[in-house]
């Protein structure tokens, strides 16, 4: 995978691909943008809310900035052993006084235990500053998209669209969101909503 994700959209008309791919570069339309320049440098960095945000890999100066901006909790849920992740995050993220939990999700077979893990550590201080992460922010952004419609209330033409300017789900993490929806009573059908799996 790369930052662009040329092929996210093979399905789709050439405008609706060419906007897509420019919002993976940008501040999201929906999201709050960051407060501090550094943190959008940061892979697809998207803030949500005061207390929450998503990203790929950060680097080790980027936790700096992460720490410095109000960062209380970093949640990883990609594996250790990918080609950008840091094998001493653990490390960097408490000895920049942060909390740091890893959870990892299998690219082609996330579980809905891995997200209630994720959601289950949020919802128990929901006041607390999280940064969300992976490699890219297309796991983290699946998550949030879940955590954000299913336990803050947030609509979910609005949630897929902040999701839709870093990718398009895959049909495997299409299925996944859908079931975890269901498990909740929720319906991934809104009026905007295009669901058509990516190739990625």
């Amino acid at each position: 995978m790369t930052r662009l994700f040329p092929k996210l959209y093979p399905t789709l008309s050439s405008a609706i691909a060419a906007a897509s791919l420019l919002g993976a570069l940008s501040a999201n339309a929906f999201a709050v943008e960051p407060t501090d320049p550094t943190l959008a440098d940061i892979t697809n960095f998207r803030q949500y809310s005061a207390t929450f945000a998503s990203s790929g890999q950060p680097t080790k100066d980027q936790f700096s900035a992460i720490a410095e901006n109000g960062f209380e909790r970093i949640v990883y849920i990609a594996f250790t052993n990918n080609t950008n992740a840091l094998p001493d995050a653990d490390q960097v993220v408490k000895g920049l006084g942060m909390e740091y939990m890893h959870i990892p999700v299998t690219w082609d077979n996330p579980l809905p235990s891995d997200f209630y893990a994720f959601a289950d550590s949020l919802r128990r201080d929901t006041d607390k500053k999280t940064l969300l992460h992976c490699q890219v922010n297309a796991r983290a952004t699946a998550f949030s998209f879940l955590y954000r419609v299913i336990y803050e209330g947030v609509d979910i033409a609005e949630a897929k669209a902040d999701m839709n300017t870093v990718w398009q789900p895959n049909e495997t993490w299409r299925d996944f969101i859908v079931a975890v929806l269901a498990e909740n009573g929720m319906s991934s059908e809104c009026e905007d909503c295009d669901w058509t799996p990516s190739q990625m």
